[in-house]
């Protein structure tokens, strides 16, 4: 079942579908990532794409939980960000095509906010 989007505010940014899938830098077309649609509970993410161009998104959903700070660390399965807790894909950075980024998302399942900066050229 579809959830209900309460804020959706993309800056330079599309997304594939509508509240995740490929995500891509508006100015170059560049695929920067992938945002997986049922796993995240709100996502912040600011990038800086090698072409230069400053993009964000900032998705949350009317049932969304505002989530508990946590100090631990994302974890990598293939190539993607994945909760710690119970290895749910949450998010796929492709650094190689941007500058640095800052990253906060929140796993709908644990409802623990995950954080990540990466300065990456």
């Amino acid at each position: 079942m579809a959830r209900k989007i309460k804020t959706k505010n993309l800056v330079n940014t599309r997304l594939a579908a509508n509240y995740g899938g490929w995500t891509y830098c508006t100015e170059c077309g560049e695929n920067i990532g992938y945002l997986c649609y049922a796993t995240y509970d709100k996502v912040e993410f600011q990038y800086e794409c090698n072409c230069g161009n400053h993009g964000s998104i900032l998705i949350d959903f009317e049932d969304s939980v505002p989530g508990s700070p946590c100090d631990e660390e994302l974890i990598t399965i293939k190539n993607r960000l994945c909760c710690p807790k119970d290895s749910s894909p949450l998010i796929t950075i492709l650094s190689k095509k941007l500058k640095d980024y800052r990253l906060a998302i929140t796993c709908k399942e644990c409802e623990s906010i995950y954080k990540k900066n990466a300065e990456v050229s």
